[in-house]
Parts: structure tokens; sequence; C-alpha cells
């Protein structure tokens, strides 16, 4: 029999990447990952990615969500809800634990699970605890499934600012400083724990900078002038974590710097400033992401500044063995000393935000940014490394 006549099949197209955009969650950041997803939904390659979002409700449900960034914006004056996305109010999004299987399946009750296709990398743009801190990423490392961020460990340093402090001390850089008290301390003897407070301030000065130790986004942390305002400030910072940091004010300028992973190894971005806003009383929530107070990129510093800060930047990184992105905050004091202030490993990441502002000015654009750091998520597998 001739086969001259036989059309041959067409040999079946590689399935493009899926990237699992994960926003949301548990933390009083909830809003502003929402806004980060957002943007990253608009800036990622759809020519070379397939793209599913999953949001995680307050409650910690994760849930199906719209593919409609247009809608993950600030609003009058009001941050997004995964609620207000989710396509149901009871259906679940279910990641498989068998690294071999990743698969991701949709239910709600009364109905048979549905199965959405394999995910091959997900992309949290999830901030503070529940997210942020290591949680997810343990959980991202029992189902095998490659992600974009720092590990486990990295992650909860970078989200504890007590332990990071710890860490980058050990490595030889200077912070400024700080006092801790942990919930069993307030618990054992209220008055002895605010008494240390009240110490520290005498042997420091005022004011003080009463935060969460676990939180980020600037919420929960409050500038207190004295005594007279040290309670309300560690209730509000008590709102959002039991264990609660006292910082020693810094005379001196804010400087930032982006730290991005490539082929060849962690890299610095030009560093920007963060002038003291006019309307707040120092760099909070609202000057960050509501008023959008502008930074100054690059920062006007000197050459040598400039190198010194950069290097800092790295060395942040690697001390708390951080992988894909960190945005590392210092403030340069007057006698010309870069302190570091903190890290975070899953930086505000909306066009506005510092972290992309500061690649755009050291070449890289924002959708250039997110393909960066989906192609070293794929390349990095799970597991210790």
């Amino acid at each position: 029999m001739s086969t001259e006549n036989l059309s041959l099949s067409p040999e079946p197209q590689p399935r493009k990447p899926r990237v699992a955009v994960v926003f949301g969650g548990r933390s009083s950041e909830h809003g502003i990952s929402v806004v980060t997803a957002g943007a990253v939904l608009r800036a990622i390659d759809r020519t070379k990615y397939e793209v599913l979002p999953i949001g995680i409700t307050r409650d910690g449900r994760w849930a199906l969500t719209a593919d409609e960034p247009e809608r993950m914006a600030i609003t009058d004056r009001r941050t997004p809800d995964v609620d207000e996305l989710a396509e149901s109010s009871e259906g679940g999004v279910l990641l498989s634990v068998d690294p071999g299987n990743r698969e991701v399946v949709y239910s709600e009750p009364g109905s048979v699970p549905k199965a959405l296709g394999e995910v091959d990398v997900v992309f949290p743009v999830l901030h503070g605890p529940y997210g942020e801190d290591g949680t997810l990423q343990g959980l991202l490392e029992l189902s095998g499934v490659p992600y974009v961020g720092s590990g486990v460990l990295a992650s909860a340093v970078g989200q504890d600012k007590e332990y990071m402090k710890r860490v980058f001390t050990s490595f030889g850089l200077k912070v400024g400083p700080y006092v801790v008290i942990r919930p069993r301390e307030w618990e054992r003897d209220e008055s002895a724990a605010r008494r240390k407070i009240v110490d520290f301030a005498a042997e420091h000065g005022w004011p003080l900078f009463v935060k969460p130790a676990r939180a980020g986004s600037s919420i929960g942390i409050t500038k207190v002038d004295d005594q007279a305002g040290l309670d309300d400030a560690i209730a509000e910072a008590q709102r959002h974590d039991p264990k609660i940091l006292v910082e020693a004010a810094l005379t001196g300028r804010e400087i930032e710097c982006g730290v991005l992973e490539f082929e060849d190894g962690p890299r610095a971005s030009l560093p920007a400033e963060i002038p003291p806003p006019d309307a707040h009383a120092y760099y909070d929530f609202e000057a960050k992401y509501i008023d959008s107070t502008p930074g100054l990129v690059p920062a006007p510093l000197t050459d040598e500044e400039t190198a010194e800060v950069r290097r800092l930047a790295v060395a942040a990184f690697d001390a708390a063995a951080c992988e894909g992105l960190v945005r590392a905050d210092f403030f340069l004091t007057d006698d010309g000393e870069f302190v570091i202030n903190e890290i975070n490993t899953m930086p505000g990441f909306t066009p506005i935000s510092m972290y992309p502002q500061m690649w755009q000015a050291t070449g890289v654009g924002y959708a250039e940014l997110v393909d960066l750091l989906v192609s070293a998520a794929l390349r990095r597998p799970t597991g210790l490394r």
C-alpha cells in the first residue's frame, strides 16, 4: 500500500508553562497583595505563560478568581478584597501535596471536583504572615512546585524583624538599637514589660517606633514621642502581632535598594531615597499606598555611597540565604554610615512601589522583571539546595 498521499499528523505543540499567581491571604496586608497581583497579571507575558489566578480569602479559603486585573486596584482610598473577585463564595482550590502530582483541583459543595490542569510554578505575591513568612513556601516544598522568591528559612527570617536583625548582626551588618517584647513577657508581668520599653527610651531617647515584629507595609507601626503615647502604640502593634519590636529613632536619610537574582547570582539595583512625607509623621501605610508619596529614583548619593549601599544590599540578601528578590531598607546616618533597617523578601510590587521603580531606573522594566523572576523559579528545584 502506498503511503505517498497520506498526510502526516502535525507534531503536538509543547504546552506553555502554567503560572499560578497566588494572592490575598490572612494577614493585614491582604489588600496590598491583591493590588500587587493585579499588576503582575497585567504584566506577565501571555504568549509565553498560561496564568491561573488564585486568591486566598481573609479566612484562608483558596478561591478561583476572575483574571481581571483592572478590578484589583485601590479605589476611593480603599484596597480590593479576594471575596469580591472569587468566582464562588464556597468553592475552593486544592493543591496536591504529592510531589509527583502538580494537578490543581477546584471543588464546590454538591459538585464533582474539576481538574484545572498542572501548575509549573507559583508566583506568591502574599505579604505578611501566612504567605510571606515561610508557611506557604513550606507547602509548596511539600508539593514539589517551584515558586518565585525565597525559601522557607529566608522567608521566615525576613518576616521576623527580631531574628532578621540577629542574623544581620552575626554577619557583621550594622543594625540600630531595638528591644523585643514577647507575648510571654507581657502575659507574665505587663508592668515589667512596659518598664523594659521605658528603660530602653531612657537609654536611647524619644521618639520610639513601636512595631508588630512580624508584619509589613508599615501596618501597625506608631511613632511615639513620649511615655503618654506608649500604651496606645503597644495596643495597636499587638492588634497585628502579639510579639512587638521597639526601635530607637535614627537620624538620617531613608535609602532603599533592590536585589534581583540573575543566572550568575544576585545583583543590586540603583538605590532610591524616601524623603520625609509632608502630610505624614513618617513613611507609613497611607503615605506608601494611598497618597503614593514619591521616592527619589535614583537616590542623590555620591558614587561611593551608591556602591556601598548596593554592596550591603547583596550582603543582606546572602546573609539571610534569600532567593529571587529582596528590597533592603537602610538609614544613611548623619555620620555617613549605612544602618540596615530590614529586608522584604516579597516587597511591594505594584508599579508605583519602590522595588520595580528602582529596577526600572537600572534598566529592567516591570514586565521583564516579572519574566526574570518566573524564569529563575523555573530553573530552581524545590527541596534542599
